[in-house]
């Protein structure tokens, strides 16, 4: 959808803008193990200690790159469970927290049941919009109410000593998790209910 003006009205909160690049300061070797930034402050490191890839924030400025995700909108729609599309409080009834997924039900047997999810969860009004307007999950969203949906890592590019080795999701109790810039905040879906579109809104 569009306004008069020709810009898009539907933008989720994570989507990143045109004006939005990221920043990128040398990433170095810690003096403990991993990867640091020479300049590093408080806010590039999550709780689990693992660096995170730095982008401005313009939103609204520019025109919205649907294709990429804003690691800071990202990361607090996850860590505070808000909706990725309009960044207020997720649905949440006594049966979990309301996630919107593209149906991929054929993927393994109890799915989503173990899924590692980088998208926020989702307010009941949005997962409506969205399961409309979004060309990923038209025609193919269900709607999902989670009971445990813990922070189990990251999604970021893995760095070794001499450069970039490859992107991946990983936990953070890894290992490798030291090694990693990361993009996306990763929960894990459990205890999971599969729900009508209808119902959940």
């Amino acid at each position: 959808m569009v306004d008069v003006a020709g810009q898009p009205n539907f933008v989720p909160y994570i989507t990143a803008w045109s004006s939005e690049r990221y920043v990128h300061p040398a990433v170095v070797a810690h003096p403990r193990g991993g990867i640091a930034f020479p300049d590093e402050s408080l806010y590039d490191r999550d709780g689990d200690g693992v660096l995170w890839a730095r982008m401005n924030s313009a939103p609204n400025i520019g025109r919205p790159d649907f294709g990429r995700v804003h690691p800071g909108r990202q990361r607090r729609a996850m860590r505070g469970l808000l909706c990725q599309v309009c960044g207020g409080p997720a649905g949440r009834t006594d049966g979990g927290v309301l996630w919107l997924l593209k149906d991929d039900r054929g993927d393994w047997p109890g799915w989503p049941e173990g899924m590692a999810a980088t998208h926020p969860p989702v307010c009941a009004p949005c997962a409506a919009r969205a399961a409309r307007l979004c060309p990923h999950l038209r025609g193919a969203a269900v709607a999902v109410r989670v009971g445990d949906c813990r922070t189990r890592g990251v999604y970021g590019s893995l760095h070794r000593p001499g450069g970039f080795a490859a992107e991946l999701t990983v936990a953070a109790d890894d290992p490798r998790a030291r090694w990693v810039l990361a993009a996306q905040m990763v929960r894990v879906l459990r205890e999971c209910s599969v729900l009508d579109l209808a119902v959940a809104a």
